[in-house]
């Protein structure tokens, strides 16, 4: 049921480039705001969810399998990912560790209310967007290196919250030190940018693989680690290394949450 050419996909010109909606009247009239394309994984969250009210997804029926899907819907694994996260967050499906994902048994009623997470940003995006970016703070952050006592307290934070097990710490740690280390360039446009990327991490999506991922055993503690070594390399002034570890640790970041729970 899950068929090559499920997925609706935007035109694409011959010219490469995807065509611009009119959107003279929407920015001529108030109170309409322009027009957001879907990114791929809510295209494929609906499509499941289509399924779901059209009875081929039945209440308790498990799904195949997140490689399986991504087979199947000619698509990648990391968007499948999201969008059984995104349904999960809904309470459409049912996440069982060691299981796989199954329709929930009110899932039908679910799907009637409204999406608390449509246009989440896509967590693979993001961390796409991150690993462009945030090795190049950590080497200015190196070339204007110095102790830092909030950098410190955040780092002992993280350990505690890892060692306990507070997910919820350790996600407010996460965000907080690396918005900081942008305040260690002193430019505020980098600044600024951390801040986007901070509220982008607040979102329920990236949340939600976020804290699928630090629950596997000792993995919040390996990214603890990291974080001191980041850290230690900008106090040192070593921008090779500062830059190297914050790379080293964001591709840690995405394999951990492409690849745990296979399902």
């Amino acid at each position: 049921m899950y068929g090559t050419g499920s997925v609706n996909r935007p035109v694409i010109s011959q010219s490469g480039s995807t065509p611009t909606p009119d959107r003279s009247d929407a920015i001529g009239s108030r109170g309409l705001a322009p027009l957001l394309e879907p990114q791929r994984y809510e295209l494929i969250a609906e499509r499941l969810a289509a399924d779901v009210r059209a009875g081929r997804l039945a209440p308790g029926e498990r799904l195949p399998s997140e490689r399986e899907l991504a087979r199947r819907l000619a698509v990648g694994r990391a968007s499948v990912r999201e969008a059984l996260a995104a349904l999960a967050l809904r309470g459409v499906l049912e996440t069982r560790p060691g299981s796989g994902s199954f329709v929930a048994a009110d899932a039908l009623d679910r799907l009637a209310g409204t999406d608390p997470t449509a246009h989440d940003a896509g967590p693979f995006d993001l961390l796409e967007a991150r690993l462009l970016l945030e090795p190049g703070v950590a080497a200015l952050a190196a070339r204007r290196g110095r102790n830092d006592d909030e950098v410190e307290r955040l780092l002992d934070a993280m350990d505690a919250a890892a060692a306990e097990g507070d997910r919820a710490g350790w996600n407010e740690g996460d965000r907080r030190f690396h918005r900081r280390l942008a305040a260690l360039t002193r430019n505020p446009v980098l600044a600024g940018l951390a801040d986007e990327i901070a509220a982008l991490m607040d979102q329920p999506l990236w949340q939600r693989l976020r804290d699928d991922s630090i629950a596997q055993p000792g993995r919040a503690r390996v990214h603890a680690a990291e974080h001191r070594m980041i850290y230690e390399a900008i106090v040192d002034g070593d921008v090779a290394a500062a830059s190297f570890y914050a790379t080293q640790h964001l591709e840690r970041v995405r394999r951990y949450m492409t690849t745990d729970q296979e399902t």
